[in-house]
């Protein structure tokens, strides 16, 4: 007992209380026991704190080692706080906020030398660069908007008027969905301008999207992440370059879009230019719903041959035709000489454009409907005028003082470049005056006729394409029809040849429009009778004689009047198109709508005896 000092006192005493010897070693044996349990847990205790001590120091020394790699590379904890701070700050909806946590989650677990944290990192940040409900203060002020739009734009009154119209209706509707505006018209009249206008005159952001060689589905829509350098589509980058969610964006040459075996963007476009489905646009790269309603897209286009039908059924369809000549004048005279005289560094000289000097360059210098050509040959001139000043060696513009005059332009431009279309000298048998269409406006069109004796050939020169010399056989065919009311043999067609000749034979054309005229043409060689040379005429032709509609009505007029035309024949149909057509044109030119051909040959032919028999009969089927 003396050898267990650790016993307790009572212990002890009930050991020595046991008279027999083996009852009193069992008894120890007990206590020993015991105390050898005790002691094996405190063994066991002792390991296990070791053991943790060694962990900790573990966990301690690589937290240090980790926080002196994140030192050297930036803080990582301190990056994912701000994401998390930017996150709160932003009203995201309930599905990015919790695309968004997983993925925060996700960053805090990998390493940040890894590229999957990179990858990660750069998907976060571009949610929170995303304007989620970011929305620009809009001005709602109509009599502002319009005087921001007349300030910037002379005429395009069809164009303003829409976006009048859209302003009005947003005062009375504050829910109201962006329309899709698609402004069509040749280069150079102002398209592009024109939605920079629609920004400032409702106070939105601009953001410009160009879409010309753009062939990839995945620029419009985005990159799927599992793609290395996945990157967001054109739209959501505009949105986020903006700001805001209710910008402008300018679809840019929405008709030179093409596509190849990666996909077709013009149908990636369907969802974005759908007012009904565009409140949940999803991008690849993004794979979450985006509001894109509030949004005002305004695409431009030089032609709509080439865009996808889908698609023109999501658009509100504007034209631009382009420009009169006298437009044209009150434009450079407004805008485009004061803009080149600050290009040229000389908006403190006395220089004067006169509008004779103007009109020359419209007419024998440029050939377009817009005015991008006339303002480059304005600038042209002042570098002229500029370079010649300097010659002199006098420094400075105030001195410098000259009136540019339609004389002086073949000065500095050299020799007229082109020739405007103008009326022949006298009336004429078998040359008829059409009109055109083309890209740069319109264009007198003359359409010759020769007939001589042979087999009944019909020969076509000109570079005429399949469309017109259809037209050329649909007029013969009508001829044939009326040849006892004309006064020619059945069998006329058998003993002669006709030719038909449209002038710059190196120009290609095309189109059912010139079929009045070639018809026109042809009777006359036939009857023998001149046509008058103050007349021109548009319209397609049937095997019947009726006169069916055409397109470009208001090019083609301007062009009549530019060239010296008094009267001109236009379809039945074409009536309505008269309203776009300037007052002074108007008042200048008699416009006839006619529906046969002979209406056509009743105020095309000149009829010197007024009693005369064919003459009586036109009039008679003409009322």
């Amino acid at each position: 007992v003396t050898h267990l000092p650790h016993l307790k006192l009572l212990d002890k005493q009930k050991i020595l209380e046991q008279l027999d010897p083996s009852l009193r070693l069992e008894k120890m044996l007990e206590f020993i026991e015991g105390d050898l349990e005790i002691v094996r847990v405190e063994k066991k205790i002792k390991a296990r704190v070791k053991q943790q001590i060694e962990k900790e120091q573990k966990e301690y020394y690589l937290n240090e080692q980790m926080a002196a790699i994140q030192k050297e590379l930036g803080n990582k904890d301190a990056e994912i706080s701000d994401l998390e701070v930017l996150m709160k700050k932003k009203k995201l909806s309930e599905e990015a906020k919790e695309k968004l946590q997983k993925e925060i989650q996700k960053l805090k677990r990998i390493s940040p030398i890894s590229a999957e944290a990179t990858v990660v990192r750069n998907y976060v940040e571009t949610i929170l660069a995303l304007p989620w409900n970011e929305l620009t203060p809009e001005k709602k002020d109509i009599q502002f908007a319009q005087d921001v739009l007349n300030a910037d734009h002379f005429g395009l009154e069809k164009v303003k008027d829409r976006i009048l119209e859209y302003l009005s209706v947003r005062t009375l509707v504050d829910n109201m969905k962006g329309p899709i505006l698609c402004l069509v018209g040749p280069p150079g009249v102002g398209k592009t301008s024109l939605a920079k206008s629609i920004a400032e005159a409702t106070g939105r952001n601009f953001v410009r999207i160009s879409l010309g060689g753009v062939r990839d589905e995945a620029e419009i829509r985005g990159h799927r992440r599992t793609y290395v350098g996945a990157l967001p589509g054109k739209i959501l980058n505009a949105i986020k370059k903006a700001g805001s969610i209710n910008p402008v964006v300018l679809l840019d040459e929405i008709d030179k879009l093409s596509q190849d075996f990666r996909g077709d963007p013009t149908a990636a476009l369907l969802e974005v230019l759908d007012p009904e489905q565009n409140s949940t646009f999803v991008d690849h790269y993004l794979d979450l719903d985006f509001d894109l309603s509030k949004v005002l897209f305004v695409a431009t286009a030089n032609s709509l041959q080439s865009v996808s039908r889908p698609l023109l059924d999501r658009m509100e369809i504007i034209k631009l035709v382009g420009y009169t000549e006298e437009e044209k004048i009150v434009i450079s005279t407004k805008y485009l000489v004061e803009k080149q005289l600050k290009s040229n560094g000389l908006a403190n000289s006395k220089l004067v454009f006169s509008s004779g000097a103007i009109r020359e360059l419209i007419r024998y210098y440029t050939r377009e409907s817009g005015v991008r050509s006339l303002e480059r040959e304005i600038g042209s001139v002042f570098r002229k005028i500029a370079r010649k000043h300097l010659e002199t060696g006098i420094k400075g513009t105030k001195n410098l003082s000259e009136t540019v005059t339609a004389k002086s332009i073949q000065k500095y431009l050299g020799a007229r470049r082109f020739s405007i279309g103008v009326t022949s000298k006298h009336h004429e048998i078998g040359v008829c005056t059409g009109l055109a269409w083309t890209e740069v406006g319109g264009e007198l069109l003359v359409a010759e006729v020769s007939i001589f004796p042979g087999k009944g050939k019909l020969t076509s020169t000109g570079k005429l394409g399949e469309v017109m010399q259809e037209s050329a056989k649909a007029a013969l065919s009508y001829v044939r029809s009326r040849s006892k009311f004309l006064g020619l043999e059945d069998s006329f067609y058998e003993k002669l040849d006709i030719h038909l000749h449209v002038p710059e034979g190196a120009t290609p054309k095309d189109g059912p429009s010139a079929g009045i005229a070639i018809a026109t043409a042809l009777t006359s060689a036939l009857i023998n009778r001149p046509i008058n040379k103050y007349v021109a005429m548009t319209g397609e032709i049937t095997l019947r004689g009726r006169v069916l509609p055409i397109g470009g009505l208001k090019e083609k007029i301007i062009a009549a009047h530019r060239g010296g035309i008094t009267k001109v024949l236009i379809p039945m149909e074409n009536e309505k198109d008269l309203d776009d057509l300037p007052r002074q044109i108007k008042r200048e030119i008699t416009i006839i709508p006619v529906e046969h051909m002979d209406q056509v040959l009743l105020h095309a032919l000149v009829w010197e005896d007024p009693d005369d028999i064919m003459l009586e009969k036109l009039r008679t089927l003409s009322n």
